[in-house]
């Protein structure tokens, strides 16, 4: 009986062995043009990255680094629409190298440029465009909406700006200040419960902070005028 048993399943696995042969064997074009097709895939990626990728995250880093020395030095017209010297300046290097990580950069630069010049719209313009995770350059650029918004009275998108920044930081050196500003807006607006709670996330949160050593005054007042 157990013999019989094992001859039955030799013949149930010699019968499935070949129905696979046939199905490889019938369907072999389709399945060798699906393993060219995956090979053609992987080998275009590895090029374009090797010939093209690179090469131009190279091009973009050479392109911005002296919009970066003007934007150090203050020099925001020309860190925004280049010199006479070949430099492009930051809003046509957004545009040329749109996707790579300089270009990326090429924007936040170009809003707080903006900023910097009082052109707010524009500034929002390119700031709301970047999409960096750089955990300084992020939260610095939220930090400068923030700003412009509040210098166009839109208050609200102000402080969610400055709280989206202060998250996105998370660290004692740029959170709180965040905080604070998003706090003194909710003052002005009437909002001292919202003001209370982010002077006291600078005080809970980052009680290391500069801004931590005074923010027991500020507290206190967005409570006294509640009353």
């Amino acid at each position: 009986m157990a013999e019989e048993k094992k001859k039955q399943e030799g013949a149930n696995v010699e019968d499935a062995l070949s129905q696979s042969e046939a199905f490889i064997v019938k369907n072999k074009t389709t399945i060798i043009g699906f393993i060219v097709a995956i090979v053609v895939i992987i080998a275009g990626v590895m090029l374009y990255k090797h010939y093209v990728s690179e090469p131009k995250e190279q091009k973009a880093a050479v392109a911005i680094f002296k919009g970066e020395e003007y934007f150090g030095a203050n020099d925001y017209e020309k860190a925004l629409n280049g010199d006479s010297l070949g430099y492009a300046g930051f809003i046509k290097i957004a545009d040329e190298f749109s996707g790579t990580k300089s270009g990326k950069l090429a924007k936040a630069y170009a809003g707080i440029s903006y900023a910097q010049l009082g052109k707010y719209e524009e500034a929002i313009k390119y700031l709301n465009s970047f999409d960096g995770e750089d955990q300084m350059v992020g939260p610095a650029a939220l930090g400068a909406l923030g700003d412009c918004y509040a210098q166009l009275d839109q208050l609200d998108k102000a402080t969610a700006a400055f709280l989206k920044a202060a998250d996105k930081a998370d660290n004692n050196t740029l959170s709180p200040i965040y905080l604070k500003k998003a706090g003194a807006i909710f003052e002005k607006q009437g909002k001292y419960d919202d003001a209370v709670k982010a002077y006291t996330k600078v005080k809970d949160k980052y009680f290391n902070s500069y801004q931590a050593m005074d923010i027991d005054k500020y507290i206190d007042r967005a409570n006294a005028a509640k009353k």
